[in-house]
């Protein structure tokens, strides 16, 4: 039984041969054209019929790279490697060689796996008048999802069930947003994801003291999202206090993360899972933020840094540097740090 509804309604490949792949995105054929594909796996599961791929790029230093036997010993059909690994792969298998196996993969994933775009409204959902359909023969809106007068949807926007999207909300052509994501109050660009749970717009975590009680300072501003970006299940944006609070294109936000009111996060960055950025704090282009970082109020970050996971960041980040630990240092500094201490702590058992 379980076979059966995994092949009816789990991941389905394409129909594609190597040829037709190696035309579509440039790659050097060697082998036969004609060699279909059922599907993708792991070099090391990879069966007849499917394809799998072998590379040396590195995308950090602790990247491992896998043993060349496993490029030996696979039983795929097809692989896709670079020119240098062409001897070292098996005489029967048809070859898809490229400079960058690893960008290759990610294009033909999306072309094997594809899904057929859906469309509608269903009945089930809860459209109230005045809202703004670029398209609405493109969109598709699906059970109990609500979506508020003033909003502005995009031509080809997949709203899933239980969405819930505001009055004045923008979304973006071709974004998609999950089962139960909250947008509010915020901008979505193009081609965004929005994943299962995220919240977007709710107001921030501001108060102030007023006669010794905690007094909540009402929010005005905005979430403005980029083109290209993603947020995480359960990640929480909130809206600016006063000015919007910004995230750049192409940046993409991990599970469980909180961005507070008024921060910018520039363009390209990476942040992992449990991040938490507190209010009023700017980072540049390309900053990687590791898991469970966490960084303090009006913080100021450099294109290009780099933050070690469970790093506390209390000061500035300069351009291009790699800081860990808490509070957050110099990378290099606390390693030797690191060092140091267990050296003295072996010192002490003697």
């Amino acid at each position: 039984m379980k076979q059966i509804l995994q092949t009816l309604f789990g991941p389905r490949a394409n129909k594609t041969n190597a040829g037709a792949l190696a035309e579509k995105f440039g790659l050097e054929l060697r082998g036969d054209a004609k060699t279909e594909i059922s599907g993708i796996a792991p070099i090391a599961d990879a069966k007849p019929g499917q394809l799998t791929f072998y590379s040396t790029e590195k995308n950090a230093e602790a990247f491992r790279i896998l043993p060349i036997e496993t490029l030996h010993n696979t039983k795929a059909s097809v692989i896709v490697l670079q020119p240098e690994q062409v001897n070292d792969a098996p005489k029967c298998a048809t070859l898809l060689i490229t400079d960058s196996p690893r960008n290759a993969m990610r294009k033909i994933l999306g072309e094997i796996y594809r899904e057929k775009p859906r469309r509608g409204i269903s009945q089930n959902a809860h459209i109230e008048s005045g809202v703004f359909f670029r398209d609405k023969k493109s969109v598709y809106v699906g059970p109990f999802a609500v979506i508020r007068r003033g909003a502005v949807i995009e031509s080809n926007v997949v709203i899933e069930s239980g969405a819930f999207v505001g009055a004045g909300a923008q979304i973006g052509a071709n974004t998609f947003v999950g089962q139960n994501a909250f947008i509010d109050n915020a901008t979505i660009g193009a081609d965004c994801v929005i994943y299962n749970g995220a919240s977007i717009g709710k107001d921030g975590f501001g108060f102030t003291r007023e006669d010794g009680k905690n007094v909540f300072i009402p929010h005005v501003g905005r979430v403005i999202l980029g083109e290209r970006v993603s947020v995480g299940a359960c990640s929480c944006i909130d809206r600016g206090l006063m000015s919007d609070t910004r995230v750049g294109d192409g940046t993409k936000i991990d599970n469980q993360c909180q961005i507070a009111h008024g921060v910018i996060i520039g363009k390209e960055c990476f942040l992992a899972a449990q991040t938490g950025i507190a209010g009023g704090v700017v980072a540049g282009d390309r900053v990687l933020f590791g898991g469970k970082v966490g960084i303090a109020n009006k913080v100021q970050i450099g294109d290009d840094a780099e933050i070690g996971a469970n790093s506390g960041v209390f000061r500035n980040i300069p351009a291009g540097e790699r800081i860990m630990g808490y509070p957050a240092t110099n990378a290099f500094e606390y390693m030797k740090m690191h060092a140091w201490t267990r050296k003295q702590m072996k010192g002490d058992k003697k």
